[in-house]
């Protein structure tokens, strides 16, 4: 099973700063890694592995644009590419936040708190800008 350890304040800083150099878009909210290392989610087997197998193909995707970038591919196949692997980005927030809702959030409202609501509220402000 992979290791689920979130980053700490230094991976954070490091990885903070290679998005940035990157041109990663939101790089500059990576120091809410570091904040949240006492929370953690149990998934199962089957979730790890759906979850996976999108990003492996994610990153695919993009080795792809890489590679069509190193060989001077025509400007609108490459963004074609990019608008799929953007697609695939979503889809794959989608199910996270999906699961999320369903068991964290869903979870907490049970049991009388409204602090990962408002948590949630918060992140959907943030990823609807």
């Amino acid at each position: 099973m992979p290791d689920k350890t979130l980053y700490s304040s230094y991976e954070a800083e490091n990885v903070k700063a290679e998005n940035i150099e990157t041109g990663i878009v939101g790089a500059e909210n990576t120091e809410d890694m570091s904040n949240c290392c006492c929370q953690k989610k149990v998934r199962n087997e089957k979730e790890i592995k759906d979850l996976m197998n999108r990003l492996n193909r994610i990153e695919g995707q993009i080795r792809g644009i890489k590679r069509m970038l190193e060989e001077d591919a025509y400007c609108i196949d490459i963004i074609n590419q990019v608008s799929a692997a953007n697609c695939a980005l979503n889809s794959f927030t989608k199910v996270i936040l999906a699961n999320h809702i369903k068991s964290c959030v869903a979870e907490d409202v049970k049991e009388g708190s409204e602090e990962k609501l408002d948590e949630l509220v918060k992140t959907l402000q943030k990823l609807m800008k």
